[in-house]
């Protein structure tokens, strides 16, 4: 299993796809699947029986999750940035590539 660089609770944006160009928050990442549901990006519309829950049924619009490669970290200014890592005061801490501020 590889270390993501992106975690739950970050701010990113879509670099490649359908979606390109939109940004917002990390809700879950898949480690083992390398992809993450980003907060309003690739909606799908999901069919729903009746149940329980939901006793009418019909159609749910869900975020559906988006592979990791597709998305690019966001600076405290808003703009996209790779992700490196380094040790401060023994601590191992992620930090900008374009900025160089920790994150």
């Amino acid at each position: 299993m590889t270390k993501l660089k992106i975690k739950s609770g970050d701010t990113v944006k879509v670099i490649a796809g359908d979606h390109k160009g939109s940004e917002g928050k990390v809700q879950k990442v898949f480690a083992d699947k390398n992809k993450a549901i980003v907060e309003g990006v690739n909606m799908v519309k999901k069919h729903t029986k009746p149940s329980a829950q939901s006793p009418q049924g019909g159609i749910v619009e869900k975020e559906a999750p988006i592979q990791i490669s597709n998305l690019s970290l966001l600076t405290s200014k808003g703009e996209a940035t790779r992700v490196g890592y380094r040790t401060e005061d023994g601590k191992k801490v992620r930090f900008s590539k374009k900025s160089n501020e920790v994150i």
